[in-house]
């Protein structure tokens, strides 16, 4: 077990089996140098209390199942990374997330949601590696009636 996934283990969590994509024209990360272009996550979250599959934030959702729910895709996205580098160790930054939330009519809490996924970054990698550039927008429908869907980029060692 690398140190990151130590820490992980320190916070209360481990890693999930990777997402496995439907079709090979796509997969969870792609190598652009020492970028790393991270997928689209959000299906087949690892059962954590609070973690809805699908719902809507503002309607049958609470911000604090979409927090547990970015949470649960940010712990996705991270066994995606490690099936594609090796080791988190390796994660020299996290780059960006964009985080898409199905979200009820009038519903502007996005950024709490997102949260989920931001704060375990932060948590996991401290202030240097984990603060990112992000994005968290509203979304009327996501694929397969998911409530979150979080992709984005990291620096990654060579």
């Amino acid at each position: 077990m690398d140190a990151t996934e130590k820490r992980l283990a320190d916070l209360g969590y481990t890693l999930p089996e990777p997402f496995r994509f439907p079709k090979p024209n796509r997969t969870g990360c792609v190598r652009v140098g020492n970028l790393l272009l991270i997928s689209g996550h959000g299906r087949n979250l690892p059962a954590l209390p609070g973690v809805r599959a699908s719902g809507r934030v503002g309607a049958d959702m609470t911000i604090e199942e979409g927090y547990a729910t970015a949470r649960a895709t940010a712990l996705s996205i991270l066994s995606s990374v490690k099936m594609e580098i090796g080791s988190l160790d390796r994660v020299k930054r996290v780059a960006r997330l964009f985080g898409m939330v199905k979200v009820a009519a009038g519903f502007d809490h996005m950024p709490e949601v997102i949260d989920g996924a931001s704060d375990l970054m932060f948590e996991l990698f401290g202030p240097e590696r984990g603060r990112h550039a992000r994005t968290a927008v509203g979304m009327y429908e996501l694929p397969h009636g998911i409530a979150v869907e979080i992709n984005g980029e990291m620096e990654i060692e060579a």
